[in-house]
């Protein structure tokens, strides 16, 4: 069955990630239509919403596939072996599985007189070792479990897709299904707990192959992939490739710096009048000459005074007209 739905779970672990990518876009969209109540904007969000998932390619259903297509062989094998080996064993035929068969793999024992209709609630002759033998596969399926779950969300996920309501939802479910295990395997008869490790084991390898093979860009994974890739290139004496992304350069011109105009309003927001405006120019104009007479004072220069400094303007201009002349 998990050979069979391998296509599935590679559409699972890359629905996955691409949900968590999506994550920011996501919170935009709903930040953008955030307090809006009417039909129009939920229409318009649901819109963009799809758009986001359409675009990146993720789909909220990708990923509960393969579990929806175990679920019934899971609950199935669970009733035949709590419900059904029993009554088998006891003279009453089920299908294929006769009373004969039955009684057999009733009676099957494993660690001295464990067998798989056993569950640590209901240990039976097995005692103290039934419940050893199921601790210890409850034990393991929570340890697979949240190695399963970190290296998707932890080395498979860019920083930036790590933060957000979604990714602390995958944060809680890397504590919450190994929880969940400790909860409900007590009362799991040990074949079904051997069937549920064994296909956390089986899901454990698939996703290493897979986040191995095709890492999400940008990614702890990613880096990984690349340093294998260099090593073996090294030891053929290749130059090392260069995996740094180009950056992108924008098609379009970039904006002009905005021209500064001067102000032309006084302090109280009021447009200056042309009287004003002379008196402002003269204090600017007194301000610039008092800061020159003090780095002249600062060099050991001998300043200028107004007078001196008007006459010789005055000289410059009869100067100019007598050329003129």
């Amino acid at each position: 069955m998990r050979t069979l739905i391998i296509p599935l779970f590679v559409r699972q672990i890359r629905a996955s990630r691409a949900m968590q990518m999506v994550s920011p876009e996501l919170q935009a969209v709903q930040k953008k239509y955030k307090g809006k109540t009417d039909q129009a904007s939920k229409q318009k969000m649901a819109e963009e919403t799809m758009a986001v998932y359409k675009e990146a390619g993720a789909s909220p259903f990708s990923s509960c596939l393969p579990v929806l297509l175990q679920m019934p062989i899971f609950f199935g094998l669970f009733r035949v072996l709590f419900i059904k080996l029993p009554a088998a064993a006891g003279g009453e035929a089920f299908g294929a599985l006769s009373a004969d068969l039955a009684q057999s793999a009733s009676t099957a024992t494993f660690f001295g007189n464990v067998t798989i209709a056993d569950s640590f609630l209901k240990s039976g002759d097995g005692g103290v070792t039934t419940k050893i033998v199921a601790g210890l596969i409850i034990a393991c399926m929570s340890g697979v479990t949240f190695f399963t779950q970190k290296s998707l969300t932890m080395k498979n996920m860019p920083k930036a897709a790590l933060e957000g309501p979604m990714a602390s939802t995958q944060k809680m479910m890397l504590y919450m299904l190994p929880f969940i295990y400790v909860i409900t395997g007590p009362s799991m008869p040990i074949g079904v707990l051997i069937y549920w490790l064994t296909t956390n084991v089986w899901t454990f390898g698939q996703q290493y192959i897979v986040i191995r093979a095709t890492p999400t860009p940008g990614t702890e994974a990613e880096k990984a992939k690349h340093e294998r890739i260099n090593a073996k290139r090294e030891k053929k004496g290749l130059e090392p490739l260069d995996f740094t992304p180009p950056k992108k350069v924008s098609a379009e011109p970039e904006p002009e710096a905005p021209i500064r105009v001067q102000p032309t309003k006084g302090k109280s927001g009021k447009k200056l009048s042309d009287e004003e405006k002379l008196e402002r120019a003269r204090a600017l104009r007194a301000k610039a000459a008092e800061e020159r007479r003090k780095a002249q004072e600062a060099a050991g220069e001998v300043p200028e005074s107004p007078s001196q400094g008007s006459n010789a303007l005055n000289k410059n201009k009869g100067g100019k007209k007598k050329r003129k002349k």
